[in-house]
């Protein structure tokens, strides 16, 4: 059983009791001789290495560098640019990792380490479950000296590569949108301004000034209200909030209101449809998806395939059935053709390439779905596993199935990263979601 990576990489409180820098060197050795062993390369492994701008992240990048060159393996240092941007660098390179240094939208104490696998994928749970098993069994006994350690080097130019990729993801023109990006003082800083400007966008950037500690303090995808404020008074066609990491985003219309994923799916599923480019007509998402995304791609011709939560089994999905089109509620938006992984810029510039397409505002796009009331709540727990087997949780969640029926649903989930329990109600009225989520989210308090 899997005990350092969660659903998203290992994550945790920087320099704190799990993630401290000798995690962070028995991580990355542990990893680069796992899959220099799985891919049976003669040469010694190459690896790609990544961060966000969070002040930890200084140390844990020596730290990784440390490790990777230990085991044998050269290190590509990139610096600082989005969890996609390591992914796509990994393929381009011919790298045979990479790590990106991160902990997304989380608050800047925290921190993570993300491991990609060749070509940019995310690694199956078999290869992390192997990684921890190496960790846990200690140093090489046999490690590489003189020659034989790995080496360092700077891709200085790794930004403009990854913009230039996201440039020929996105052929048409987005002359005559104005759009307000949050970078969230994160990854996203540079990159993000940049490629909306050169695929044609007036750019208004907030939230791009990153100084090691304000990542996602009051900003970014997870506090949308600044980015709101900033569409409206710049009279903007739209906004794009991005996470600290980049790898997910969320959008604002010209009048504020918020487009989730489930809505920039629904845009995206359709554009794709048009074009004759969405495989099978189908859209891979996850239970936390809306009912009213499902209501309105049936409405559409367009299939879903549901997924557990987590952008990794939305991807294993993809994959399997060869799918171009799969995401999440919160943002997480993957687009096979062009990315290994959930990529924010990625989106944002096919969503406004489809505003472009079509001349149509982003209200009106995003109108095609419309939301069921959604309650989600965050309760914090001693213990998760506790909560899983706890029978008064599971007879609670059963009578308010029951009272629902068909017109809602009751999701409880643990978080990959933290200790919580997700407490997600659908419901006719917002009125009876948010009863319903109130009483079951003391229920689970109390387990």
């Amino acid at each position: 059983m899997r005990r350092l990576f969660g659903t998203d990489g290992v994550r945790g409180l920087a320099n704190g009791e799990l993630l401290t820098p000798e995690l962070a060197v028995a991580v990355s050795a542990s990893a680069a001789r796992v899959l220099a062993a799985h891919r049976g390369a003669a040469s010694r492994p190459v690896a790609v290495v990544g961060r966000d701008p969070r002040a930890s992240g200084e140390m844990l990048e020596a730290a990784v560098l440390a490790g990777l060159t230990s085991a044998g393996a050269d290190a590509v240092r990139v610096g600082v640019i989005p969890t996609p941007g390591v992914a796509h660098l990994v393929a381009e390179l011919g790298a045979d990792l990479g790590v990106m240094i991160s902990a997304s939208h989380n608050a800047m104490p925290d921190n993570g380490i993300k491991i990609f696998a060749a070509g940019g994928h995310k690694l199956p749970d078999a290869i992390e479950l192997e990684i921890e098993q190496a960790i846990d069994a200690g140093p090489a006994r046999h490690r590489p000296t003189g020659a034989a350690i790995g080496r360092v080097r700077d891709q200085t130019d790794a930004v403009d590569r990854y913009v230039a990729h996201l440039l020929t993801s996105t052929p048409r023109t987005l002359a005559g949108v104005r759009v307000v990006v949050d970078c969230a003082h994160g990854a996203a800083a540079e990159a993000a301004p940049a490629a909306y400007a050169k695929a044609g966008a007036q750019v208004v950037a907030i939230h791009a000034s990153p100084d090691g500690l304000n990542i996602n303090d009051g900003v970014g995808s997870t506090h949308l209200g600044p980015l709101q404020e900033a569409v409206v008074a710049h009279g903007a066609d739209l906004g794009i909030a991005h996470d600290g990491d980049a790898d997910r985003c969320l959008a604002v219309d010209a009048a504020g209101h918020v487009v989730d994923g489930d809505k920039i799916m629904a845009v995206l599923a359709l554009a794709m449809k048009d074009a004759g480019t969405l495989v099978d007509d189908v859209l891979v998402t996850t239970v936390m998806s809306n009912l009213g995304l499902h209501i309105a791609m049936r409405e559409a011709g367009i299939g879903l395939r549901v997924t557990g939560v987590g952008d990794r089994y939305v991807l294993e999905e993809l994959r399997a059935g060869g799918f171009s089109l799969g995401g999440e509620q919160s943002g997480h938006i993957v687009l096979p053709d062009h990315a290994t992984t959930g990529d924010g810029l990625l989106t944002a510039l096919r969503l406004m390439a489809r505003m472009a397409e079509t001349g149509s505002s982003l209200a009106e796009l995003a109108g095609i779905v419309t939301t069921l009331p959604q309650v989600l709540i965050n309760v914090s727990v001693g213990d998760k596993a506790t909560v899983a087997a706890s029978a008064a949780v599971a007879s609670a969640v059963a009578e308010a199935e029951a009272e629902l029926g068909d017109t809602g649903r009751v999701l409880l989930r643990p978080s990959g990263t933290e200790q919580l329990v997700r407490v997600m109600v659908e419901a006719p009225t917002a009125e009876i979601a948010q009863r319903t989520a109130t009483h079951l989210a003391e229920i689970v308090a109390s387990a």
